[in-house]
């Protein structure tokens, strides 16, 4: 009589099971990676899936994040939205995320996108208080709600309204954005590495500033509490300081 060794015997069913195990488990992953790419696929053509890319680093709603560089889209004008996709699509501001999103979308999306996010209304994000002087935040509200006559320099607020939160179609508010974020952005214009297609207003008046006028208006501006209404003024509302073509890159 043959003789079987148990020890081989166990060995192989042992084995198989593994397989049937590893078989069953290969199987449920598959079945869950193709769940995933079918829901992926038969999501709904909406604005909120279209804003879904915009959404992970600004925000549900557009609200901003504590990061420096993510900044509050919430009800910022909608002209003023829009302009900006633009120029991340057509490569005016660089970014490579959102030159890559934005590279081929039609400018009926844009708008679509623009006023979604001017038409939320949530709580301005908690920034972090800016680490500087009392005398460096005197020297920001000065030119911001002042300016500064002696270099032709005019206040924010004769364009950017009285309360700082815009003006309509296309003049962005200044509140609840990191300093970190408006100094680069002033840093941007002042260099013209962020451009506009049209006479660029905000280049001549970063052109006046120092760099440390610049720490100093981004400083102050990120201190200010919440406004008690974060509206844009109304088109028309104000005279404006400057008169260009494009308020695109402010």
């Amino acid at each position: 009589m043959q003789k079987v060794d148990c020890r081989h015997s166990d060995f192989l069913g042992a084995t198989r099971w593994a397989a049937l195990l590893l078989t069953v488990a290969m199987l449920c992953v598959t079945s869950r990676l193709h769940a995933q790419v079918q829901s992926t696929v038969t999501a709904p053509d909406s604005t909120a899936t279209r804003v879904m890319a915009c959404t992970a680093c600004h925000g549900e709603k557009g609200q901003g994040s504590r990061d420096d560089y993510f900044p509050r889209l919430a009800g910022k004008p909608a002209g003023y939205l829009f302009n900006q996709l633009v120029a991340f699509r057509d490569g005016r501001r660089n970014y490579p995320p959102m030159n890559y999103l934005l590279a081929y979308l039609p400018d009926t999306y844009l708008r679509e996108m623009a006023d979604y996010f001017a038409n939320q209304q949530t709580p301005f994000p908690a920034l972090p208080k800016p680490n500087v002087t009392p005398q460096v935040l005197a020297l920001g509200k000065k030119l911001a709600l002042n300016g500064d006559d002696v270099r032709h320099v005019p206040a924010c607020a004769a364009c950017h309204g009285p309360s700082l939160t815009g003006v309509s179609p296309d003049i962005p508010g200044l509140l609840g954005l990191n300093s970190k974020y408006i100094s680069a952005q002033l840093g941007a214009t002042r260099y013209g590495t962020r451009v506009t297609t049209a006479t660029n207003c905000m280049q001549k008046v970063a052109a006046q500033l120092s760099e440390g006028d610049i720490a100093a208006v981004s400083a102050w501006l990120s201190s200010l509490p919440a406004p008690a209404n974060p509206a844009p003024a109304p088109a028309g509302s104000l005279k404006l300081a400057l008169t260009c073509e494009s308020a695109e890159t402010r």
